[in-house]
């Protein structure tokens, strides 16, 4: 599959999130173990997650499982669609700024699966700009099963 492919449309046709939710433009690289995706959204206007006009850096998060569901998707056979999954958890986070609507350059998210099984992947992600290292931690995702509404 040629990278030109995997644009922000295979993205959007390929994971739950639509729209401007959609957040990943491009998969710059990937193998069995791990992705790397390209974004730009942090610095559109109308990006769903801003809050109060801005973006904070633990929004990272959401673009971390995202590069993840796309992972999955790649992963998949070609005849079938990837598990439905939601984020279990994020732990080890480290923030290295406040917010990303302000980083002028494309976010990189790199995300390694650490270990897996038929209802639980653990991935270890770093968001980067350039040489910067802006977020990092690891998340946990539940496969198989949506997640309960609180009342």
């Amino acid at each position: 599959m040629s990278a030109a492919a995997l644009d922000h449309a295979w993205i959007a046709a390929r994971i739950p999130h639509q729209g401007s939710m959609c957040l990943l433009d491009a998969v710059a690289s990937w193998d069995a173990e791990r992705i790397r995706c390209i974004a730009k959204s942090h610095r559109a206007a109308d990006n769903p997650l801003r809050s109060g006009g801005r973006l904070g850096a633990l929004t990272g998060i959401e673009y971390a499982a995202q590069a993840v569901a796309v992972h999955g998707a790649l992963l998949a056979d070609a005849d079938s669609a990837p598990a439905p999954g939601f984020l279990g958890s994020a732990r080890g986070v480290a923030c290295q700024v406040g917010r990303l609507d302000d980083i002028a350059a494309d976010l990189v998210v790199d995300a390694e699966r650490l270990s897996g099984d038929d209802r639980t992947l653990l991935y270890a992600f770093t968001l980067s700009a350039g040489d910067c290292r802006l977020l990092s931690g690891r998340v946990s995702v539940v496969l198989g099963a949506a997640p309960t509404e609180s009342p």
